[in-house]
């Protein structure tokens, strides 16, 4: 069956509770092989991690074939797989750090798995209270007011954690603004651009074969690059900086169907990051620990204060190989604090090999997918372009997470969504995973006739008989 017809089946809610069986069984399966692996007993927590990913699955589960049942039958299933998956990685990782005292990192699970209940708390919340995504374009120029507050404020209260000013601190607690910023701004600019997408549209002048947008609209993506910028320089924050620019352009493009925007887009980051890299010294250090990660290594790397960890995660993915060398057989520790954070990655490509890795990155192109089809099967313009930008800011933190830790581009230090620790992010990303679900149950209820959706013909009745019962109730 495809995708496609998957999505169209009258029994989508049972589709997504057998699979939600299956992602509890291997994160639970997971979870006591990496005990038996490292110790060679099950872990003494298992039955508390049996019931949390019980609830992590069913609760939600339950929520939707009451309130939300035409929803996907696949987002909420990806999406607790990959948090079952970092739970499993942060465990795997606890076992290890708690055997090599001198690193000095408290345990991560355990608070991990308290966050994960958390951000599914939120997102039921979000389903019962939110019976209208449409509500939220009401509000788009408020919600942008408090993105840039929450965006700005680590410049000013913020605290400075490796190198980055993208935490505020309250009390025991960090937060990141910056997770939360990245959908608040998906919702302005999707309010935004259904209100100005036919002036945005406008042809312009032809510069070297390529039609460039009317001066006047150049505007709005000014703006936008002077934030990021100043994001930029002022919190060293490159991971956020590219998420906030990239996914105006993503949206602008989808909005006005104009590569010319994207051009732009592209030069604009491009001048932006070469300036802000050559001047600011974090982010140059950062740029030239990825021109030469294997400097770091050499007694002037060494003399010179570089970071090493990019040219550790490159040994640790070379000897993970295809296979990778066992959940639990490899060396994560060597990467110090890192390796619970935006390198857990790393982990997955030493014990899992670059078979986990692929397995890892079609989730969340799994997940991002199931976001730009709800994008396409939903009529409204409002809906279309806030699926369309949660999915493109998945995917781009996605990318600035896996190519910083495979040197593709310059280290970020932003958290692989669902898997890496973080509070902030998981919530986060389980909000996106709600407004995902409300918009696709909502598409699809444009689509589908009223009635119960989810029922099958009547046994015992001629299939014309069943279909003239079924348009009755239509009526």
């Amino acid at each position: 069956m495809t995708f496609a017809a998957l999505a169209r089946a009258p029994d989508r809610r049972r589709t997504e509770a057998r699979l939600l069986a299956l992602v509890s069984l291997i994160t639970v399966f997971g979870y006591a092989y990496t005990g038996l692996s490292m110790t060679g007993q099950l872990p003494g927590g298992l039955a508390r991690f049996a019931v949390s990913m019980l609830f992590l699955a069913l609760v939600p589960h339950l929520v939707l074939r009451r309130f939300a049942p035409r929803a996907d039958p696949l987002i909420l299933p990806v999406a607790t797989l990959l948090t079952g998956i970092g739970l499993v990685l942060l465990h795997r990782l606890d076992l290890t750090y708690a055997h090599t005292p001198r690193l000095k990192i408290a345990e991560a699970a355990s608070g991990q798995l308290v966050w994960s209940v958390i951000g599914v708390a939120v997102c039921i919340v979000i389903l019962l209270l939110v019976r209208d995504h449409r509500i939220l374009q009401r509000y788009i120029y408020l919600t942008m007011a408090v993105a840039l507050v929450l965006l700005m404020a680590p410049a000013f209260f913020g605290a400075d954690m490796y190198g980055a000013k993208r935490w505020i601190l309250l009390g025991p607690l960090s937060l990141q603004p910056g997770e939360f910023v990245k959908i608040m701004i998906s919702v302005f600019f999707a309010g935004y651009l259904t209100v100005n997408r036919d002036a945005l549209a406008l042809a312009g002048r032809r510069v070297m074969g390529v039609q460039l947008p009317p001066g006047r609209q150049l505007g709005p993506i000014f703006t936008i690059w002077a934030i990021s910028l100043l994001v930029l320089i002022f919190e060293r924050d490159l991971g956020t900086s590219l998420i906030f620019f990239g996914v105006f352009v993503i949206m602008l493009y989808m909005a006005t169907n104009r590569a010319s925007w994207v051009v732009c887009g592209l030069l604009m980051a491009t001048v932006g990051a070469a300036v802000v890299g050559s001047l600011e010294p974090h982010v140059h250090g950062r740029v030239t620990a990825w021109l030469d990660p294997m400097h770091a290594f050499t007694k002037q790397g060494i003399a010179e204060g570089m970071s090493n960890q990019l040219g550790e995660a490159l040994f640790s993915f070379g000897s993970g190989g295809i296979s990778g060398s066992g959940l639990g057989q490899g060396h994560p520790e060597l990467i110090g604090f890192a390796g619970n954070s935006d390198f857990i990655l790393t982990t997955v490509g030493e014990e899992l090999g670059l078979a986990g890795v692929m397995a890892v990155l079609m989730l969340y192109v799994l997940l991002a997918q199931r976001g730009l089809r709800v994008a396409l099967t939903s009529r409204d313009p409002f809906s279309k372009l806030l699926a369309v930008g949660l999915a493109g800011a998945l995917l781009l933190q996605v990318f600035v997470v896996s190519g910083g830790v495979t040197g593709l581009i310059p280290l970020t230090g932003k958290a692989l969504p669902f898997l890496a620790k973080g509070g902030s992010s998981l919530v986060a990303n389980w909000v996106m995973v709600a407004l995902l679900l409300r918009i696709s149950d909502h598409a699809q209820r444009r689509r589908e006739p009223e009635g119960a959706p989810n029922r099958r013909p009547l046994r015992g009745l001629p299939r014309r008989r069943a279909a003239r019962r079924r348009d009755r109730r239509a009526a």
